[in-house]
């Protein structure tokens, strides 16, 4: 009785459970992409080179990746609810601390601190919502939930932009913390508390993995300004292999594995996870510098430029839902394999019409020709992961697919940033075309060689082929 007046006081039904989840799904994705189109303002205002605006990006999205399935692992031992406003506090500190930073170290730290929270909160507003909502609504609920972090992502140039040129770059910032403020009392109040099967939290594996990944891209970064031969990016490059191998060793052999290596011993599994780490690595990178070759060369404002990458950030919300219904009656893998072409063919387009005083509808193509290729990419591959494996591991397997995929971003943004300072610089218009048109090749091709394992995959999948004797592996982490 006492449990269920509380219950009651908290109401925490359905319907909270939903607002509260979305908005917290939404301020999070948002921080994904809306920084894009506040880069050049921001190297204006705090000074700083190409390597900085790198870790603004990188730090969050690198720490998000690698501290994501810890997050789960700590709802699961402490309490789900708890750590949901813990990780919404911490956001939203980190948000302020970015909004106030002086330079570009302290904003840099913020940004990392803000992955922190980012990698808490996401997957506990899937498991807080699947936990409140009765599973003849989950779906619908479920699509609230999507549909709220798809338009943060969509809309995250724009936004970004827009505040931006109205305000100022701050306000990319500033605009978490009264949402953050406001979501925090209200999770406490209207959501119940849970836990999770597996409290066992794996600390090995997430510094191994954190270091690892650290390593690598702190080398990608630093490779033009130091030399690609020189001891701080080599020694970057071999310690950050050394302890992803000692990462894969050591999960091979853990009692609870962060990420269970057995897993991957499904070959579609692999070939998803591979192409989706491709696939993000390409587009994330080429966003990166287009959001600064709008402005930089373009001449447009920061609102002008975010309304400008629509055609590419928000075409996935028109065509996402076809190329779902689609896969449905053909499978996945072709659908995901077509439109990984589709997003290399647009990098192509893009790399042999921009120029340094080059008209916008030349470009639209390009960019029409990629958000359709998203689209056609994100629903689909989603379902290939969950249909690889048995439905009790669906939720770290899903887990698993979103960290790689961030991965995927901020190594994306490394390695295209490299290839773009080695050939060119922002000293002028021809010389920012110069490192932009072979950064964009090196996208294309990691598009194109993630839709070539892509086809790896089978056209339907059965989680039943999965290796045989697999355990539970915990509550749902993300979709």
């Amino acid at each position: 009785m006492k449990q269920q007046r509380e219950q009651r006081v908290r109401g925490g039904g359905a319907v909270w459970a939903v607002v509260i989840t979305s908005a917290a799904g939404f301020i999070t994705a948002l921080d994904n992409l809306i920084v894009t189109t506040a880069l050049p303002s921001i190297r204006k205002d705090l000074g700083g080179g190409l390597e900085d605006l790198e870790w603004t990006v990188s730090a969050y999205t690198l720490i998000f990746a690698v501290l994501l399935m810890f997050g789960a692992s700590l709802g699961d031992r402490f309490g789900r609810r708890k750590m949901f406003a813990i990780g919404l506090a911490i956001f939203t500190t980190a948000s302020a601390a970015a909004a106030l930073a002086p330079g570009m170290g302290e904003l840099i730290a913020a940004r990392a601190a803000q992955g922190v929270g980012s990698a808490i909160v996401t997957p506990l507003t899937l498991t807080l919502l699947s936990a409140a909502v009765p599973a003849e609504r989950r779906g619908a609920a479920l699509g609230v939930w999507g549909a709220a972090s798809g338009i943060a992502v969509a809309t995250g140039p724009l936004i970004g932009g827009a505040l931006t040129e109205n305000l100022s770059w701050q306000w990319i910032f500033w605009v978490n913390v009264p949402l953050g403020l406001a979501l925090i009392p209200f999770a406490l109040l209207r959501l119940n508390e849970s836990r999770g099967p597996n409290p066992t939290l794996d600390l090995i594996g997430t510094v191994l993995a954190s270091g690892g990944l650290f390593g690598i891209v702190y080398a990608l970064v630093r490779g033009n300004a130091d030399g690609w031969t020189s001891t701080p990016v080599l020694g970057g490059f071999f310690t950050g292999t050394a302890l992803l191998v000692g990462f894969v060793f050591y999960e091979l052999r853990a009692k609870h594995p962060m990420l269970p290596m057995r897993l991957f011993r499904h070959r579609s599994f692999s070939a998803i996870n591979a192409a989706s780490l491709l696939m993000l690595l390409g587009m994330f990178g080429s966003i990166f510098l287009l959001s600064q070759y709008l402005q930089t060369v373009g001449g447009y404002s920061p609102m002008q430029a975010g309304i400008r990458m629509l055609p590419w950030t928000a075409m996935p919300m028109i065509a996402g839902p076809l190329a779902g219904a689609l896969s449905d009656r053909i499978g996945g893998a072709p659908v995901v394999t077509a439109g990984m072409t589709l997003n290399a063919i647009g990098l192509g387009l893009w790399a042999l019409t921009v120029q340094p005083h080059e008209v916008y509808s030349h470009m639209l193509p390009a960019l029409i020709v990629c958000g359709i290729g998203l689209g056609m990419f994100f629903a689909p591959s989603a379902n290939l992961v969950l249909s690889t494996v048995r439905p009790e591991e669906q939720g770290i397997a899903s887990g698993a697919n979103n960290a790689i995929r961030e991965v995927g971003g901020a190594i994306g943004v490394a390695s295209l940033a490299a290839v773009f300072s080695a050939q060119g610089g922002y000293g002028s218009a021809s010389q920012f075309v110069d490192g932009l048109i072979p950064s964009l090749w090196t996208g294309a091709g990691a598009v194109a060689l993630a839709a070539a394992v892509a086809l790896l995959m089978p056209r339907r999948h059965k989680a039943t082929d999965h290796a045989p004797g697999s355990t539970p592996a915990g509550a749902p982490v993300t979709t």
